[in-house]
């Protein structure tokens, strides 16, 4: 130690232990700290505090997340209707006019969509959720804030491309309705229901791709397996078949997924039919567990990911 109790640090700045206990014993409320270093904590402690406190942060990376979508494009946003539409006119052909798959009485167009509207908001989620740690590790490297604010970007983000599909089916719901076609919205459930399902597909996506994100840390092999995976599991959801055609032997299976009875659900309210309560609420719990145990998993590796990216 120095005289005048300081203490010579590595970059050769001096910290005066003197100075620091005069201003904490006289209270003066002029020393405020804007950073506290702490120990390690527990890998339970979520710390969500700090995203509130850098929400500031969340709403840029939520900006950049989707400007970089449809930058530099020649019809930017104008994408995020086209790939649906793209997609609901191959699902009619293939999937309608080929393999004669019933939809449940609806006309096929809206029935697709109203599958593939709340499957790219979740699939969205996870497949860039998924790569948190890899596409993020040059800004994790140089400066602190709450890793979880990425991931978090990306599922509000992806909300504004949902908004833009929704409207699109929104407007087809309408066009099929004055023409007479047999679909009977519960607007109660809408109202009810609607917010709820789409909290639980972004909660789904996050807690399943910071859980994967956290695996790609070490196994890169997981960065592969993503893009697959979504693929083949949305024929392991009723997109484009309804649950009633499954047999039942095999139902309990898909009501597995937790996007099963989300999907139904929305068909339900928007189109007409029943809700599947059970199998909803217990992909609600499912939801929750997945994402408790993501952002714990998520917690713990984000302290020494550097070391084995």
């Amino acid at each position: 130690m120095t005289k005048g109790g300081s203490v010579p640090t590595q970059a050769g700045f001096h910290t005066s232990f003197f100075s620091m206990s005069i201003s904490q014993a006289s209270g003066d409320p002029s020393e405020e700290w804007s950073l506290i270093i702490k120990p390690h904590t527990k890998w339970w402690d979520l710390q969500l505090g700090d995203v509130w406190r850098y929400r500031d942060l969340l709403w840029l990376f939520v900006r950049r997340d989707f400007v970089a979508v449809y930058k530099q494009t020649v019809l930017g946003p104008i994408w995020f209707i086209i790939q649906p539409i793209l997609t609901t006119l191959m699902f009619v052909v293939i999937f309608g006019n080929i393999a004669k798959i019933p939809t449940g009485g609806f006309p096929p167009i809206l029935f697709y969509l109203a599958g593939i509207t709340p499957w790219n908001y979740f699939s969205g989620c996870l497949l860039k959720t998924s790569n948190t740690f890899i596409q993020n590790a040059g800004i994790f490297g140089k400066v602190y804030f709450p890793r979880l604010i990425s991931p978090l970007s990306v599922v509000i983000s992806s909300l504004i491309q949902f908004m833009i599909q929704f409207v699109l089916f929104l407007g087809f719901l309408l066009w099929f309705g004055l023409q007479g076609a047999k679909i009977s919205p519960n607007y109660a459930q809408i109202f009810l229901l609607t917010p709820a399902l789409l909290l639980m597909m972004g909660m789904l996506g996050l807690g399943a791709g910071i859980v994967i994100s956290s695996l790609t840390t070490k196994y890169r092999d997981f960065t592969h397996l993503v893009a697959f995976g979504i693929q083949l599991a949305m024929y392991a959801t009723p997109v484009i078949y309804p649950v009633s055609q499954v047999p039942e032997k095999y139902r309990w299976i898909i009501n597995l997924n937790p996007m099963s009875p989300i999907i139904e659900s929305f068909r339900a309210i928007y189109m007409g039919g029943a809700v599947p309560w059970n199998s909803l609420s217990l992909a609600a719990g499912t939801t929750s567990v997945l994402l408790l145990l993501g952002i714990l998993i998520f917690n713990k590796v984000e302290k020494s990911f550097m070391d084995t990216v």
